[in-house]
């Protein structure tokens, strides 16, 4: 295993907040009461981890899709095409009410990392990046999963 450079660590960790903040304030009525008072009800529970997790599963499809730069040929043109999947998914997939915009987001990033697992053996992707992948996706799908079984 390849380490993880310090900077997409830790930033990667702190995109977690929004994921992490949501199951608190599910879990701890008077912080999700506050947080509605103060800064807005979408910033609470389920919606801020359903907004959130639509914008980073698009974002993935910009990561993907730079990775598919670095190929060329019939390599770049499917990373390209693979690239617009997690966009896609987002977008017709996740809605519908809370528990299947939950279930659709966990599954596309999962589905990523399959995505990320193409690219890092193209070469296309860093050594470390699968590593990293998989403990953001394995934190974002534990916290939806309150979401989706709650």
């Amino acid at each position: 295993m390849t380490r993880i450079p310090a900077a997409p660590l830790l930033l990667g960790l702190a995109g977690l907040l929004p994921f992490l903040w949501g199951v608190v304030t599910m879990f701890v009525p008077p912080l999700g009461q506050w947080t509605a008072q103060t800064i807005g009800p979408r910033f609470v529970g389920p919606y801020v981890q359903l907004a959130y997790g639509t914008v980073i599963l698009s974002f993935m499809s910009g990561v993907l899709w730079g990775f598919a730069t670095r190929a060329t040929g019939a390599v770049a043109a499917s990373g390209y095409a693979l690239s617009t999947v997690p966009a896609l998914w987002a977008f017709f997939l996740v809605g519908g009410g809370p528990v299947s915009a939950a279930m659709y987001l966990a599954l596309g990033f999962v589905g990523i990392l399959g995505l990320d697992a193409m690219f890092q053996a193209q070469n296309l992707a860093p050594r470390w990046w699968v590593s990293l992948r998989v403990i953001l996706t394995t934190v974002v799908v534990l916290c939806l999963l309150p979401v989706i079984f709650g």
